[in-house]
């Protein structure tokens, strides 16, 4: 694996990561979580779609094996913090809500699309069901993932700044997402692959990829506050 790979993967997280700075620019400008909610929702819409892929990433103290769409989902949970630090618990836990009903609508609409039978000249429906054809079990632990991490973080984030009066930023990012980060990575590989492939490497690969999202989000939990707090004067 080339050596460049760690600072590619951290040129990546910060581009994907870059999105979310919209979100808080419409935030200031209206003062609603619109867009936030919207960029959140697609997120998490395009990590369960595209989650047939495992790439290999090579973080330097060696080579871990997750989802390739773990470095889009992981930024999910920076716009957890943002819109917790800017619209508050209740408004996250409804973003929550509705990005788990998209999910459920998203998984039902595949499912149809799927089982309608094929005219006689389409040719791509094996490639059509291998990419939006999901195994209940797996869709069942993404569901039970998502609600579970996704609380928690909200849950921790208002309370460590209720604690802090509102001080240490970063420690708040941290210290809600890297612990959920790993109770998602715990509950869905536990629920969707025990039995059938080894769970541990699993969950440590994805959970090390997740906390280098986390790691480089920092410095974009910072960005998006100054943007929804800042001064048009």
């Amino acid at each position: 694996m080339s050596p460049l790979m760690l600072p590619l993967l951290v040129a990546w997280i910060s581009l994907i990561s870059a999105f979310t700075l919209f979100g808080s620019w419409y935030a200031r400008r209206y003062q609603r979580s619109d867009a936030l909610i919207g960029l959140y929702v697609a997120f998490g819409i395009f990590a369960n779609i595209a989650a047939t892929k495992t790439a290999s990433f090579d973080l330097g103290i060696g080579t871990f094996y997750a989802p390739a769409v773990i470095l889009i989902f992981g930024v999910t949970f920076l716009i957890t913090d943002v819109v917790n630090e800017r619209f508050g618990l209740a408004e996250t836990r409804r973003m929550i809500i509705i990005a788990f009903l998209s999910q459920v609508i998203i998984s039902f609409f595949s499912w149809l699309v799927v089982s309608l039978p094929p005219a006689p000249f389409y040719q791509d429906q094996q490639a059509l069901a291998t990419l939006l054809g999901q195994v209940p079990r797996i869709v069942f632990a993404s569901w039970v993932a998502f609600l579970a991490s996704e609380n928690l973080d909200a849950v921790i984030f208002s309370w460590f700044k209720a604690r802090t009066k509102g001080r240490h930023l970063w420690a708040r990012n941290v210290f809600s997402s890297l612990p959920s980060m790993v109770l998602d990575s715990v509950i869905f590989i536990t629920l969707a692959f025990y039995g059938i492939m080894p769970v541990l490497p699993l969950i440590l690969g994805i959970t090390v990829t997740k906390w280098l999202v986390g790691l480089v989000d920092i410095p974009f939990m910072y960005l998006n506050r100054w943007i929804m707090y800042r001064s048009d004067d």
